[in-house]
């Protein structure tokens, strides 16, 4: 498939061979509004365009105040339109959270609009609290289990033989990803022959696990005749140490606000998060954020040489939450320089 790039066996991926993507979650900064979010997003797709990255995703979240990207399906439209040859998705929709019909429809929509530059990947969890279930209509009583008919409902839409039609969607070549962040979804992204993209960035403890559940589930489809597997990992990058992990406070800050449930829009970075956290909270938050690589280029090649050698992953998509735009660009830009050198 024309979506998923040429690469080495895994056992022999460096990052020079290393596809690079992006997640973006459209972060409202502290101080600015949504809007500003929507451009902020949009220049650095147009920045990582540039630096050759292979596709930037959007991801589903609702009711957080740090997060502009709810209306996901729109974003990646406006990220579509106003650039030329990276890939857009989204990383991922919430496939509970919507009739499958809606999603081949909207998706049917874009791929129509930007030909063969749509991604759509899917998740399983709601993504958010009950109330804001209750709000989106979700079946309250769905404990996800009834992802793989949703997703076979989906498909039948894109494919052409559903109940009904999509109109636009049916008929159209729509690359399909399977996201999870434990092994229901990787096992049956392995089983359906699918790619899959797991969330490293937030769970790095369950991620050994996953991978080889989809390894070994693997089965050929039309789709794919090797497993594909793409890993999210929060990456900063800086001319030093010190100034990389200060920019890396803002989210580590935002993970404490989500911990303590005082969720708000992201943070200026501090010189001294132990001032902010208690030492519980410090175990919780580093734990939560493990699979991060921080640090200067020198620091941050070797640690993603480990990275790549011990998950083995096809492609890798980065998430760089930081305050200060200019510092987030600068981030990527060191990034694929780093992946330049070899």
């Amino acid at each position: 498939m024309s979506h998923i790039p040429s690469h080495t066996a895994a056992a022999e991926a460096t990052l020079a061979t290393t596809p690079l993507s992006v997640l973006d979650l459209s972060p409202i900064l502290e101080g600015h509004t949504a809007a500003d979010s929507f451009a902020n997003s949009l220049a650095l797709a147009r920045h990582v365009e540039q630096a050759g990255y292979q596709r930037i995703w959007l991801a589903e979240h609702h009711s957080m105040p740090g997060i502009a990207s709810s209306a996901t399906a729109v974003l990646i439209g406006h990220i579509a339109g106003g650039t030329e040859r990276i890939r857009v998705g989204s990383g991922g929709i919430m496939l509970p959270n919507h009739a499958p019909l809606v999603i081949a429809e909207q998706f049917g929509t874009l791929e129509s609009l930007y030909p063969g530059r749509i991604d759509l990947g899917l998740g399983r969890a709601p993504g958010s609290d009950g109330k804001t279930m209750r709000a989106l209509r979700r079946d309250l009583h769905s404990s996800g289990d009834d992802f793989p008919q949703l997703l076979h409902e989906l498909r039948s839409y894109l494919v052409g033989n559903g109940p009904v039609r999509a109109i636009p969607g049916e008929g159209l070549d729509i690359p399909l990803w399977l996201l999870g962040s434990s092994d229901f979804s990787a096992r049956l992204a392995g089983q359906l022959g699918l790619p899959f993209a797991f969330a490293g960035q937030f769970a790095p403890n369950h991620m050994m696990m996953a991978l080889q559940a989809y390894r070994t589930a693997f089965t050929p489809s039309a789709v794919l005749q090797q497993p594909y597997a793409m890993v999210g990992m929060n990456v900063v990058v800086a001319d030093s140490d010190a100034e990389a992990q200060y920019l890396f406070s803002s989210q580590q800050q935002h993970v404490l606000n989500l911990f303590r449930n005082t969720l708000g829009k992201l943070q200026p970075p501090v010189e001294n998060m132990d001032a902010l956290w208690e030492a519980h909270e410090k175990h919780s938050v580093l734990s939560f954020l493990g699979g991060s690589v921080v640090g200067s280029p020198e620091k941050v090649k070797q640690q993603m040489a480990l990275f790549l050698r011990s998950t083995q992953a096809n492609e890798l998509i980065i998430n760089c939450a930081v305050y200060d735009q200019q510092a987030r660009r600068r981030s990527y830009s060191l990034l694929a320089e780093i992946k330049a050198e070899g």
